[in-house]
Protein backbone atom coordinates (compact mmCIF):
# COMPACT_ATOMS: atom_id res chain seq x y z
CA UNK A 1 0.00 0.00 0.00
CA UNK A 2 1.09 3.53 -0.75
CA UNK A 3 -0.21 6.76 0.73
CA UNK A 4 0.98 10.19 -0.32
CA UNK A 5 0.97 13.22 1.97
CA UNK A 6 1.19 16.61 0.28
CA UNK A 7 2.08 19.48 2.58
CA UNK A 8 -0.05 22.46 1.53
CA UNK A 9 -0.78 24.38 4.74
CA UNK A 10 1.73 27.21 4.46
CA UNK A 11 1.04 30.87 3.81
CA UNK A 12 3.83 31.30 1.30
CA UNK A 13 4.88 34.61 2.82
CA UNK A 14 8.02 34.71 0.67
CA UNK A 15 5.74 34.84 -2.39
CA UNK A 16 4.45 38.23 -1.14
CA UNK A 17 0.88 37.30 -2.07
CA UNK A 18 -2.39 36.69 -0.26
CA UNK A 19 -2.87 33.57 -2.38
CA UNK A 20 -1.77 30.30 -0.73
CA UNK A 21 1.60 29.29 -2.15
CA UNK A 22 0.33 26.01 -3.63
CA UNK A 23 -2.31 27.90 -5.64
CA UNK A 24 0.15 29.99 -7.61
CA UNK A 25 0.14 28.95 -11.24
CA UNK A 26 2.88 27.67 -13.47
CA UNK A 27 1.93 27.44 -17.15
CA UNK A 28 -1.78 27.48 -16.38
CA UNK A 29 -1.86 24.92 -13.56
CA UNK A 30 -1.45 25.43 -9.84
CA UNK A 31 1.65 24.09 -8.13
CA UNK A 32 -0.59 21.69 -6.20
CA UNK A 33 -2.26 20.38 -9.39
CA UNK A 34 1.15 19.60 -10.86
CA UNK A 35 2.23 17.67 -7.75
CA UNK A 36 -1.04 15.73 -7.79
CA UNK A 37 -0.56 14.82 -11.45
CA UNK A 38 2.89 13.41 -10.67
CA UNK A 39 1.42 11.38 -7.82
CA UNK A 40 -1.42 9.97 -9.90
CA UNK A 41 1.03 7.84 -11.91
CA UNK A 42 2.15 6.14 -8.67
CA UNK A 43 -1.33 4.65 -8.21
CA UNK A 44 -1.49 5.50 -4.49
CA UNK A 45 -4.24 4.04 -2.35
CA UNK A 46 -4.86 7.46 -0.83
CA UNK A 47 -3.56 11.00 -1.04
CA UNK A 48 -3.72 13.27 1.97
CA UNK A 49 -3.48 17.00 1.44
CA UNK A 50 -2.52 18.70 4.66
CA UNK A 51 -3.86 22.21 4.43
CA UNK A 52 -4.31 25.10 6.79
CA UNK A 53 -3.90 28.64 5.51
CA UNK A 54 -7.01 29.42 3.45
CA UNK A 55 -7.91 25.74 3.48
CA UNK A 56 -11.27 26.38 1.81
CA UNK A 57 -9.56 28.01 -1.18
CA UNK A 58 -7.16 25.08 -1.53
CA UNK A 59 -9.99 22.52 -1.41
CA UNK A 60 -12.18 24.53 -3.79
CA UNK A 61 -9.33 24.80 -6.31
CA UNK A 62 -9.40 21.01 -6.78
CA UNK A 63 -13.17 20.52 -7.09
CA UNK A 64 -13.16 20.27 -10.90
CA UNK A 65 -9.83 18.50 -11.23
CA UNK A 66 -10.19 15.24 -13.12
CA UNK A 67 -7.86 12.82 -11.37
CA UNK A 68 -8.44 9.20 -10.46
CA UNK A 69 -7.16 9.60 -6.93
CA UNK A 70 -8.80 9.23 -3.54
CA UNK A 71 -8.00 12.57 -1.86
CA UNK A 72 -8.59 13.36 1.79
CA UNK A 73 -7.98 16.81 3.24
CA UNK A 74 -6.45 17.05 6.70
CA UNK A 75 -6.60 20.40 8.49
CA UNK A 76 -3.45 21.54 10.28
CA UNK A 77 -4.56 24.22 12.71
CA UNK A 78 -2.47 26.04 13.81
CA UNK A 79 0.32 25.69 11.27
CA UNK A 80 3.36 24.83 13.38
CA UNK A 81 5.69 23.56 10.68
CA UNK A 82 6.40 20.43 8.69
CA UNK A 83 6.91 18.09 11.64
CA UNK A 84 3.64 19.24 13.14
CA UNK A 85 1.86 18.61 9.82
CA UNK A 86 2.97 14.97 9.87
CA UNK A 87 2.01 14.74 13.54
CA UNK A 88 -1.52 15.90 12.62
CA UNK A 89 -1.60 13.41 9.74
CA UNK A 90 -0.49 10.52 11.96
CA UNK A 91 -4.01 10.35 13.44
CA UNK A 92 -5.27 9.38 9.97
CA UNK A 93 -2.66 6.62 9.64
CA UNK A 94 -3.32 4.62 12.82
CA UNK A 95 -4.27 1.41 10.97
CA UNK A 96 -2.25 2.09 7.82
CA UNK A 97 0.23 -0.59 6.76
CA UNK A 98 2.45 0.52 3.92
CA UNK A 99 4.67 3.30 2.65
CA UNK A 100 4.05 7.00 3.14
CA UNK A 101 5.50 9.38 0.57
CA UNK A 102 5.68 12.95 1.89
CA UNK A 103 5.91 15.78 -0.64
CA UNK A 104 5.84 19.52 -0.41
CA UNK A 105 2.98 21.06 -2.35
CA UNK A 106 5.35 23.50 -4.00
CA UNK A 107 7.47 21.07 -6.03
CA UNK A 108 5.65 21.33 -9.37
CA UNK A 109 8.52 19.97 -11.44
CA UNK A 110 8.91 16.67 -9.59
CA UNK A 111 8.46 13.85 -12.08
CA UNK A 112 6.53 10.69 -11.39
CA UNK A 113 9.51 8.74 -12.76
CA UNK A 114 11.69 10.29 -10.05
CA UNK A 115 9.17 9.35 -7.38
CA UNK A 116 8.88 5.79 -8.73
CA UNK A 117 12.67 5.45 -8.64
CA UNK A 118 12.74 6.72 -5.04
CA UNK A 119 10.18 4.07 -4.04
CA UNK A 120 12.12 1.36 -5.90
CA UNK A 121 15.39 2.26 -4.17
CA UNK A 122 13.58 2.48 -0.84
CA UNK A 123 12.16 -1.02 -1.33
CA UNK A 124 15.42 -2.52 -2.63
CA UNK A 125 17.24 -1.32 0.46
CA UNK A 126 14.42 -2.30 2.81
CA UNK A 127 14.83 1.19 4.23
CA UNK A 128 12.94 2.67 7.15
CA UNK A 129 13.10 6.11 5.52
CA UNK A 130 14.41 7.51 2.26
CA UNK A 131 15.06 11.05 1.10
CA UNK A 132 15.78 12.65 -2.25
CA UNK A 133 17.43 15.94 -2.92
CA UNK A 134 19.16 17.57 -5.83
CA UNK A 135 22.12 19.77 -6.53
CA UNK A 136 22.09 21.93 -9.64
CA UNK A 137 25.25 23.31 -11.24
CA UNK A 138 23.39 26.46 -12.27
CA UNK A 139 20.12 26.79 -10.33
Amino acid sequence: MLAVAILAAGKGTRMVSSLPKVLHKLSGKTLLERVLESCQNLNPNKIFIINGHKADEVEKSLQNLKLNINIKFVLQEPQNGTGHAIQVLSKELINFKGKLLVLNGDVPLIKSTTLKKLIEVHDLNNADASLITTKKNNP
